[in-house]
């Protein structure tokens, strides 16, 4: 039983003047009204109500304790109303930048979501893999994938970003699967490299406790989106390393098969961002908020896929 909710019904009973009256108010059995009471002044130490068989009467402890909690139940109240006006509220324009894949296959239905809850509100999304100027351009917050670099910008984390190496079963059995990320080298195995992320970025894996950068196979495909990766990775096309928001749905229709998994890859992660020198409003505040709760914790799209880069998905 929560402090609030037995605070809550001791007001009622001093304004009923009754345990009975607090009963019919909050619309639960007088005995459950007088356990709650019990309960706080158990909690309290000390008796709230002077009790007789012929009126409730307050004791000088009890009082004191009703005036501030009558204060507090009054500005709960008041924040409640004060939030629902926020979200009723919400209004204008709303406008982000986002990476191409990640913004479609994730960040689009959030924001259909979060239209329908705020009807009064507007979004100008903008999705592009090349990493906007924020202030220059006018974007109240932008969505990133990686490692951020150092600036004056406010992050806020999302999600973490695991990736995973990974080819076709069709390529995998033609070509072998490698074993250690030394094979990528000695392979030499054929790799498909998101061209927005430095390779030394993308092939990079802990070894022996220590980072090293492997990839030393024939690049059959540079591309500047995840999903053509992707897509060519499923048509066997060869290895490659992308975040599993791209690949999830792949590993589990078993188009594509993860390898090395017992090998740490270097793993950014989801980041809100926003620029210091402009006041949060009520709408970033909201919207990067929704997106925390959604995305949070272990992100959906990786419940379920087996454990990879040393940890497992719960």
């Amino acid at each position: 039983m929560s402090l609030f909710e037995e605070m809550t019904v001791f007001v009622r009973a001093v304004e009923a003047e009754s345990f009975s009256g607090a009963a019919r108010r909050l619309g639960l059995a007088k005995s459950v009204v007088s356990r709650r009471i019990g309960s706080l002044e158990d909690r309290l130490g000390t008796s709230l109500f002077h009790r007789t068989t012929r009126r409730l009467s307050l004791t000088e402890t009890g009082h004191a304790y009703y005036e501030r909690a009558r204060n507090i139940l009054a500005e709960v109240v008041e924040a409640e109303e004060v939030a629902r006006r926020l979200q009723s509220e919400l209004r204008g324009t709303l406008k982000i930048a986002a990476p191409m894949s990640f913004g479609l296959l994730h960040l689009s239905a959030a924001v259909a979501e979060f239209l329908v809850a705020h009807p009064q509100l507007e979004i100008e999304l903008d999705l592009n893999d090349p990493r906007v100027d924020l202030v220059s351009e006018g974007h109240d917050l932008a969505i990133r994938v990686g490692n951020l670099a150092d600036s004056s910008l406010i992050a806020r984390r999302l999600a973490p970003c695991r990736h995973v190496v990974c080819a076709s079963p069709a390529y995998l059995q033609a070509r072998g699967e490698p074993r250690s990320p030394e094979e990528l080298v000695s392979g030499p195995h054929d790799c498909l490299v998101y061209s927005n992320r430095p390779i030394s970025e993308e092939w990079r894996f802990r070894v022996d406790g220590e980072w090293r950068n492997v990839r030393e196979g024939t690049t059959r495909l540079g591309a500047n989106n995840g999903d053509v990766l992707r897509d060519a990775a499923i048509k066997g096309v060869g290895l490659v390393v992308l975040p599993t928001f791209i690949v999830s749905e792949a590993l589990r229709r078993g188009e594509l098969k993860a390898v090395l998994c017992d090998f740490e890859l270097d793993d950014p992660a989801i980041y809100a961002i926003w620029p210091p020198n402009r006041a949060l409003s009520a709408k970033v505040r909201a919207f990067v908020d929704f997106l925390g709760e959604r995305f949070g914790g272990t992100p959906y799209w990786d419940v379920g896929l087996p454990q990879m880069n040393g940890a497992a998905t719960r």
